[in-house]
């Protein structure tokens, strides 16, 4: 069901995944070619935002603080899975692996080379706090909207 906690945490998510893939995106090399990269991002803050945060919001302080890291802990995995998966399929298409199994370790492989660029210190605190606000603004959202 629509509520405004769900569209509040939609948007910040959407907000905080824009954010954290421009500084991603500085941190690559310039070859690099991203694609659609920031809309998926988005969309995945979005629906983050709005199956995790939306649903489980919480008004007190460390409900709230907890609802914002859990909601970008999702977001942040599913980003590793989704872009491995893609950059995956794309290596694949260049007969890259002999098999199914092979591709799986694939986007395990590419995942975790992915997880390294986000162990910037700047990377990490923007989602640490953008995490924090979310979840304050959620529950302020969830609180006065009803």
């Amino acid at each position: 069901m629509p509520t405004a906690a769900r569209l509040v945490a939609a948007c910040c998510l959407a907000l905080l995944a824009f954010t954290v893939s421009y500084q991603i995106m500085a941190r690559m090399p310039e070859s690099t070619n991203f694609g659609i990269f920031v809309p998926l991002n988005i969309g995945l803050g979005v629906v983050c935002g709005w199956v995790v945060m939306g649903r489980n919001r919480k008004s007190s302080f460390p409900g709230a603080m907890n609802n914002g890291i859990a909601g970008v802990a999702v977001l942040v995995f599913w980003g590793l899975v989704v872009q491995g998966g893609y950059e995956m399929f794309r290596q694949a298409m260049n007969h890259r692996y002999h098999g199914p199994l092979d591709a799986l370790y694939g986007i395990i492989e590419l995942s975790a080379e992915y997880a390294q660029v986000l162990l910037a210190p700047g990377i990490i605190v923007t989602l640490v706090v953008g995490a924090i606000l979310s979840g304050f603004v959620t529950g302020y959202a969830s609180k006065t909207w009803r």
